[in-house]
């Protein structure tokens, strides 16, 4: 929008598919929504009722600046009990979510025109992310025939005197994918040999359905190079309560605080909680909150599988899918306009996510099995997949 009021770095902004698919959500009466990754799964009544009478306990003010200890505290009794691994307190921030910590990371870290590689396709915020802090965006794409994984030449030719930091993202929004120990491996190895930074946009860690989750910062000589990033919106179905962390030295720590102090201040009070509550209760919450979306993803996969003019490889993580559509010979979003107007199904198209996600799809598994299976016996019906 070009206007003498608006700031000239916004005036050819444009708006991502997944932020203009908010608008789409009124186009039909019956329109089923797979465009973004909110679970219909209303947060654990347990977890909301012990944060409600904290709330009525006087948890209603500003938090210690670093965020409440007792959060902080249960966090490094988290990843202590999860992977055998040593956290300080003074070595985490509580942050207003992942995207608010990746915001605080970037600002944090990052000098005018240092590069970012980010792995394509990648979450939709990332290229503006870095840009708001002033740095540069570069993509490391990855494809369906390696199974998205992180290729390490490729890797080391898009590294330069001005590269920062690489993003890593596992399991990975929006293919669906995970990366392996030895790609996990091979990554570090390539941050220690150029000195670089990885940021580890670890969002999606109870999804990880062919091996356990691996955090890149309990490999060895990574955890003075990695800030993790970390969140209670998926883990937990915690979207709306706007809740993450940053794992770093205290040093980097301190200075995301303080820049921080300039942003948010500090995380709500009721929301971190309800983050102490989700982590004491995850082993009563999450294993059928993960059931579920396993139950949801093969459910979709097994449909797909069974179309004409569309694949996608088994799932591994997430709770989306990536669909190859090229047998269509339609572009991604000519295939997700007809799918929306002929199916009345809200799907969001490759693109979006990345030069390299041309001729995807993405679908976010976020309903029950009834209504995948309503979705997908319209989407069948059209004569694109027959």
């Amino acid at each position: 929008m070009k206007s003498p009021y608006i700031s000239k770095r916004y005036w050819n902004s444009v708006t991502t598919a997944m932020g203009a698919s908010g608008d789409l959500l009124e186009s039909y009466p019956d329109l089923i929504n797979f465009s973004l990754g909110d679970p219909d799964i209303t947060t654990d009544a347990r977890i909301i009722q012990k944060a409600f009478e904290d709330a009525l306990a006087g948890h209603t003010h500003y938090t210690n600046f670093y965020g409440d200890p007792e959060l902080r505290k249960a966090i490094c009794d988290y990843y202590k009990t999860e992977y055998d691994y040593d956290l300080q307190m003074d070595e985490i921030l509580i942050t207003t979510s992942a995207c608010h910590a990746m915001w605080l990371v970037l600002e944090a870290i990052l000098d005018d025109g240092d590069e970012v590689i980010i792995p394509s396709p990648f979450f939709t915020p990332y290229p503006s992310q870095i840009k708001l802090a002033r740095g540069i965006p570069v993509m490391l794409e990855l494809d369906e025939e390696s199974d998205y994984q992180y290729d390490v030449e490729k890797l080391k030719s898009l590294i330069t005197n001005r590269t920062k930091a690489v993003i890593l993202n596992t399991p990975h929004n929006p293919t669906g994918s995970s990366l392996s120990r030895e790609t996990l491996m091979a990554v570090s190895e390539v941050a220690k040999e150029h000195d670089l930074l990885i940021i580890a946009d670890d969002i999606y860690t109870k999804f990880s359905f062919t091996e356990p989750f691996i955090p890149i910062t309990t490999l060895p000589g990574m955890k003075e190079r990695t800030i993790t990033l970390g969140s209670f919106s998926k883990d937990y179905a915690m979207t709306g309560w706007r809740i993450g962390y940053i794992l770093s030295t205290p040093g980097a720590i301190t200075v995301m605080k303080d820049v921080n102090e300039n942003n948010v201040f500090t995380a709500p009070s009721i929301s971190q909680r309800a983050a102490i509550h989700a982590l004491a209760l995850r082993d009563e919450v999450q294993p059928e909150l993960i059931a579920t979306f396993r139950e949801r993803v093969f459910a979709a996969y097994e449909r797909i599988t069974k179309m004409k003019n569309i694949s996608v490889p088994p799932p591994k993580g997430t709770f989306y899918l990536f669909p190859n559509i090229k047998a269509t010979g339609l572009s991604s979003e000519e295939v997700a306009d007809r799918i929306l107007k002929e199916a009345h199904v809200l799907v969001l198209p490759g693109n979006a996510f990345g030069k390299n996600g041309e001729g995807y799809i993405r679908i976010a598994v976020t309903v029950g099995v009834d209504k995948i299976n309503e979705a997908f016996d319209r989407i069948e019906k059209m004569d694109i997949f027959r």
